[in-house]
Parts: C-alpha cells; structure tokens; sequence
C-alpha cells in the first residue's frame, strides 16, 4: 500500500491540520516508509507464536485485604467545602 500526496493533503484537511506542500511530502515519505514496514510484519508467520501481555515473567502477589484507620468519617467531612455530617459535599459545577 502506499500513499500519494493527494492523500496526504485529504487526510490533513480532513484532520484540520495544515500542512505546506514540504511538509505534505515528507509526511507522505515517512507514512510510506511505515507501510512498508508494516508489510514486512504481516509477511512474518506468528501462528506457533504466544500472545505476550508484558515482557516480565511474574505473578501479581495478592494480599490480605485489610483495613488500617476506623472512624475516620468525621475527619474526612471536616475537607468538605460545604458541612453536611453524612456525605462529601462540593460544588456544583455542570448548569
């Protein structure tokens, strides 16, 4: 696949950036030079291949899920912009 000027110039209007006939042409050069590559990727042959989520070879560590501060509430509602002795009050923000 490859891509002509004119695609480059029709993408950039599409995208709403503007671009001297410069740049166009050396944004048309790297954008074929990436297909290219991209070709020379599907020719490889992945099928034995696994699929990789990270390159780390480790188990997350679970742990005991416990809690450490009690009765904390009034704390916490003292940062309240507004006093309310139930819930976190802020402002409204959307009309």
């Amino acid at each position: 696949m490859s891509i002509d000027l004119k695609t480059v110039k029709h993408i950039s209007k599409l995208s709403r950036i503007s671009l001297d006939d410069e740049k166009a042409k050396k944004l048309e050069k790297d954008l074929n030079s990436i297909f290219k590559f991209i070709e020379k990727l599907n020719e490889l042959d992945t099928s034995k291949t696994e699929a990789l989520s990270s390159i780390v070879e480790t188990k997350l560590q679970l742990r005991k899920d416990e809690i450490k501060s009690k009765d904390i509430r009034e704390q916490i509602l003292k940062n309240s912009p507004s006093e309310n002795k139930d819930f976190f009050v802020v402002p409204k923000v959307v009309e």
